[in-house]
């Protein structure tokens, strides 16, 4: 007679099909699980969880499961919940930083750190980047502040110090990155903080340094699972192999046809390398797609498989069919973008709901002609990728009182908020305070809270200072004694003047900036009515908003949805259009003078893929590029799609194996023009990309030019490229 808890097994299989079922239950050591796009990798992996629970593998406290946005591990908890009950609770189902920030609250005075320490989000860090420049008396026009910080975020993720960053290339820009470096670490540790960078790299540095520390975590975790291990850094690689490093229960879920982040330092042979770096890892291939058409799926797998660096896959769907994929052929950006808000209008006549259409653009600059024309015709749309509601001044100021109330230590923080509103503290007597706190080895806040004794501070700036520090005091006696973090925030903005100092202005404005704040005030109401007894929710709710993702606040109103291809990934709409398909524009220009045709590539089949039924790709003989037009070629990849998959009539593609076709030779009644007015060698110049040499003339009337100004080189019609010879 099957027992209760086989009965739970079975049910938790049922429904899965034959690789999904051989991923779920794959028992001890290393599993890859290769999930191609909408073939249930979420499905996969919280049933696996589950199973591992239920089969008596591992209690719910001895699995670590890791994903990438805030939103991902929330739908990943609801899940386990349902299929596990209430028996989630103490269950480490999160992001990478917030389960690094949960290791480093305990671990923290290990490396020099209390255990309150605050974690800076981007602007912080660039503020401190330029005050390190500043110090060291760098021209920080010159080397700018964020270009200085992209650098030590990129050494941090590969785990990379500043003498390594010195030695990469020995410029005048690296070694005034280390030098950076250096001070940046010394002022994170002193003010007692960290970046999201760091909240990685400590993680690491703490697993290494102690082996009891290791040791102690690999225990308590039996069973590491990864969702999305082609996004992973080396840094996020790093922890996971140390953490899994004894038992070797790592289950990675990932797809390498959808590794298109290496700009944020995502390492693709992370999951290409996962075989050698596991021999005798199982691997399963997830193909079945639940998502999209035959058609759009045998598009998608055409293209990807023109990339060397990959592991092969083949989606197949049961959906069907499905209808030909559209490609089209305008005369510019504007006929493209008034193409496509045509037919947008058109669906919607027909009773599709805005929610089911999105429109893709390989940059974000392309969307602008396409709102222009959604505005014309009073078509309702949202762009993803905009400002975001805790990148807002007045939610960042708020945050930052509850920051410095927090840590005393938080000299960011604390200059931000000293002045705002404004209350009579200048810049130079702001400086004379940290200036003091720093020479003394004290706190920000003790010395602020002493103004008297700072040297050369006036009557004025001490009489200030001290009505701020007062209420202050005020404020962080209650938020020591655990007052709700709502009730805290709502006093903060009451006491301080903020609210006050908004109402003054009398301004739509401002009175937006109001409503922002009571959001916010909702928010850690919110946050209260959740909290766990006993912990430090001021900490808690800080660290929670500091590790929101910018995807994770897309909202869905009911409105068409413009996007990039980067910001798709992960999401999937009824019918899409694509935009942009010309070399140059997509792929990008830049990723082919860098060699990144592959990512690109990778990002075309992420673009088709987020398509359920009804897929629209579109190209433009002419665009307006730096100020003038530029004639180029059709995309390689729509050439990489065969011709029978879509609208096109054969007679449209005149192509050899292996050719490239330009949009002008694509068209029956426009015989390719022949290059013969140049030769190679001869020296040119371009309207937009300046001076250049011919490298080489193809056949189609194509002329191959290096530029001079960066070294790219081009494509371009000889009959309709802004080109003169010298």
């Amino acid at each position: 007679m099957p027992t209760p808890a086989a009965d739970r097994l079975e049910e938790l299989l049922a429904g899965l099909n034959e690789p999904q079922r051989d991923a779920v239950t794959h028992g001890d050591g290393p599993l890859l699980i290769l999930a191609g796009a909408g073939s249930g990798k979420t499905r996969v992996l919280t049933h696996r969880l589950a199973w591992l629970v239920h089969s008596g593998r591992a209690s719910h406290q001895e699995v670590l499961a890791i994903t990438f946005t805030n939103k991902a591990a929330q739908e990943m908890r609801n899940r386990v919940e349902l299929l596990l009950g209430r028996r989630t609770r103490g269950m480490w189902v999160m992001t990478f930083h917030a389960a690094c920030a949960r290791m480093l609250r305990a671990e923290a005075p290990r490396l020099g750190y209390t255990r309150q320490f605050t974690i800076y989000d981007q602007a912080d860090a660039r503020r401190l980047t330029k005050r390190c420049l500043e110090e060291l008396n760098v021209d920080t026009k010159r080397f700018t502040p964020a270009a200085v910080h992209n650098q030590i975020s990129d050494a941090k993720n590969k785990l990379r110090s500043a003498d390594d960053v010195r030695e990469l290339v020995g410029s005048r820009f690296e070694e005034i990155v280390g030098d950076v470096y250096d001070a940046y670490e010394r002022e994170m540790l002193r003010m007692n903080a960290m970046d999201f960078d760091d909240l990685l790299v400590r993680a690491v540095n703490v697993l290494e340094l102690f082996d009891e520390v290791r040791e102690r975590y690999q225990q308590t975790f039996r069973y590491v699972l990864v969702d999305e291990y082609q996004d992973t850094n080396h840094a996020q690689y790093k922890w996971l192999q140390l953490l899994a490093g004894e038992h070797r229960n790592l289950a990675v879920v990932g797809d390498d046809a959808q590794s298109v982040y290496s700009f944020r330092g995502a390492d693709i042979r992370n999951i290409l390398d996962f075989q050698d770096d596991f021999p005798d890892a199982a691997v399963v291939k997830l193909e079945q797609n639940y998502r999209s058409t035959q058609t759009i799926l045998d598009a998608a797998n055409a293209v990807i498989r023109n990339n060397r660096g990959q592991i092969a896959k083949d989606l197949w769907t049961e959906v069907g069919q499905g209808d030909p994929i559209r490609v089209r052929e305008l005369d510019d950006e504007r006929s493209e973008a008034r193409f496509v808000v045509g037919e947008v209008q058109r669906l919607i006549d027909e009773g599709v709901s805005r929610q089911e259409i999105a429109v893709f653009y390989r940059t974000n600059a392309q969307s602008r002609v396409i709102e222009d024309v959604l505005v014309q015709r009073d078509i309702g749309y949202q762009v993803v990728g905009g400002t975001k509601f805790y990148e807002r001044a007045e939610i960042k100021d708020a945050l930052a009182y509850l920051t410095l109330l927090g840590n005393p230590q938080d000299v960011v923080a604390f200059t931000r908020v000293a002045n705002t509103p404004r209350r009579g503290i200048g810049q130079t007597s702001m400086s004379r305070v940290t200036a003091f706190a720093t020479a003394m080895d004290m706190s920000v806040w003790d010395a602020a809270a002493n103004p008297a004794a700072v040297p050369s501070l006036g009557a004025a700036a001490i009489k200030a200072f001290s009505r701020f520090m007062g209420t202050m005091e005020g404020l962080r006696e209650r938020a020591a004694q655990g007052v709700p973090v709502g009730d805290l925030l709502e006093a903060v903005l009451h006491e301080t003047g903020y609210v006050d100092a908004l109402e003054a202005e009398r301004t739509f404005e401002a009175q937006g900036r109001l409503e922002n704040l009571t959001e916010l005030v909702n928010t850690a109401r919110e946050f209260d009515a959740s909290a766990d007894p006993g912990e430090d929710t001021l900490d808690v709710f800080l660290q929670q908003v500091a590790l929101v993702a910018d995807a994770d606040t897309r909202e869905d109103e009911g409105l068409v949805t413009l996007m990039t291809l980067h910001n798709a990934k992960g999401l999937e709409y009824e019918i899409v259009f694509i935009t942009g398909f010309e070399d140059g524009v997509f792929p990008h220009s830049r990723a082919l003078d860098e060699g990144a045709l592959e990512e690109e590539r990778r990002l075309c089949y992420v673009g088709i893929t987020r398509a359920k039924r009804d897929l629209t790709l579109s190209y433009a003989r002419q665009r307006m590029v730096f100020g003038s037009q530029q004639y180029g070629l059709r995309s390689r990849f729509l050439d990489e799609i065969p011709f029978e998959l879509t609208d096109r009539e054969q007679t449209d593609v005149v192509r050899q194996p292996g050719a490239r076709v330009s949009w002008a030779a694509s068209r029956a009644d426009a015989p390719p023009p022949e290059a013969v007015d140049f030769r190679i060698g001869q020296d040119v110049a371009h309207a937009a990309f300046g001076e250049g040499v011919v490298t080489g003339i193809e056949p189609g009337g194509i002329v191959v030019i290096r530029f001079a100004r960066d070294g790219s080189e081009r494509k371009l019609m000889a009959e309709y490229a802004p080109i003169t010879r010298r």
